[in-house]
């Protein structure tokens, strides 16, 4: 259910009106592509979760089987890429909102809004957040339910006209492989959710045991899901409806609702999107509170993110995380969000197939040719989003390391002068 929460939400209901708008139908040929690359992914953190059962996740694992730059680098893209995947939540819940009350003009306010109420419900403890996180997803999972199964009709009367031409990239006389794989690459995300499992090692029960079980599970109940929404989507209203839905309103699913024969699947739909971006948002911040918690521990970041209170909640780290997050939704363009999110979330996953190569043989539970897939996939995907966000993610990773190492050399020199 933790996993569910943090993958059936906002690549559901924005992401795939975003990839619409690069791919057109062949987006749910991206949705398969991205699934079997997230598989890949998901065996080689199975593994490694199996072995090394911490919070921190891939930030931990670089360190333990790679190098502490490659490691930091992992925490680093981690808190970038889910804090930029829970703006883009945090968007998404204010446009469906907004959409459903009529309003259009106070996406960014709202979505600011909703992520200081989110941190503090997070900051009250991670078991309070799990029964809203239940009670979340059933709702989304019975609104995505409605909305496949009354748009059943439309599909069987105009679904062939709308899924044509397939590769709308190609028709324009484009490059269809790179419109794909850009559309791969931002499909991708939605599938990262069982990361939020991985990173929760220290809290689970048996987690050599539960932690890979939950992550294949949520893996294949999330791909068919997405994968019948996308169609049904599609299949109503057509690739360039959805696309300029989530470029201008940042709710494509109401917009598909609004054309339907039974016009409570409209509200059904919106309020399952709200409580879904509300629950993408919400759990996002634990994972990330972790890493920036370890990361805390080892100084590659400021000590009062290492800190914790009586009942074990790194609450600065929560704060910090929430106010990156606003920050970033300030942006308020969820294709900006969600590319950036894409291309740092996909160096994250590289350094996690590079770690579980380095696995020693008694750990490993899968061939080395998956972790190799994944480490390729990972890297080639990367650079297919827009050439502007790549850039920008190269230099960030840069800025990390100088910090890395310069926050390495204070800390020993600190060391040295208190003996």
């Amino acid at each position: 259910m933790m996993g569910l929460g943090s993958m059936v939400g906002t690549g559901v209901f924005v992401s795939i009106g975003v990839a619409a708008g690069v791919a057109g139908p062949a987006v749910l040929l991206a949705i398969a592509l991205a699934a079997l690359v997230a598989t890949c992914n998901a065996l080689s953190s199975a593994q490694l979760a199996a072995s090394m059962p911490v919070s921190g996740g891939t930030y931990e694992y670089g360190y333990a089987y790679l190098t502490p730059s490659l490691g930091f680098t992992a925490g680093w893209m981690f808190l970038c890429a889910k804090m930029a995947s829970a703006a883009t939540a945090a968007l998404g819940f204010s446009g469906y909102l907004l959409q459903m009350l009529g309003l259009h003009s106070l996406v960014v306010p709202v979505a600011v809004g909703g992520v200081a109420a989110l941190t503090a419900i997070v900051a009250m403890g991670i078991r309070r957040s799990n029964v809203a996180n239940i009670v979340i997803v059933s709702v989304t999972l019975f609104a995505l339910a409605v909305f496949v199964l009354v748009a059943l009709p439309d599909m069987r009367s105009k679904g062939a006209q709308n899924f044509l031409p397939f590769f709308q990239s190609a028709a324009e006389g484009e490059d269809m492989w790179a419109g794909l794989l850009q559309a791969t690459a931002l499909m991708f995300v939605a599938f990262t959710g069982y990361a939020r499992i991985a990173t929760l090692g220290e809290e689970m029960r048996e987690p050599a045991r539960n932690i890979p079980r939950a992550i294949i599970v949520t893996l294949i109940v999330s791909s068919l899901i997405y994968i019948a929404v996308g169609a049904a989507g599609i299949g109503t209203v057509g690739a360039d409806i959805l696309a300029e839905a989530a470029a201008t309103e940042v709710a494509p699913l109401v917009v598909a609702a609004k054309t339907f024969d039974m016009p409570a699947a409209y509200w059904i739909v919106g309020i399952g999107a709200v409580r879904a971006m509300l629950g993408g948002a919400m759990h996002q911040s634990p994972g990330l509170s972790r890493v920036l918690l370890a990361m805390g521990r080892r100084s590659d970041m400021p000590g009062l993110f290492a800190s914790v209170n009586n009942t074990g909640s790194p609450i600065p780290a929560i704060v910090a995380v929430g106010i990156g997050i606003a920050a970033i939704a300030l942006i308020g363009n969820v294709e900006t969000t969600w590319s950036f999110s894409a291309f740092t979330v996909l160096i994250y996953y590289a350094v996690t197939n590079l770690a579980a190569l380095r696995l020693p043989q008694e750990k490993r539970l899968y061939p080395h040719a998956i972790a190799w897939a994944g480490l390729v996939a990972c890297l080639s995907l990367a650079f297919f989003v827009e050439r502007e966000i790549w850039l920008f993610g190269l230099g960030l990773i840069a800025a990390g390391l100088i910090w890395h190492v310069t926050a390495k050399h204070l800390a020993r020199r600190f060391q040295t002068e208190k003996q």
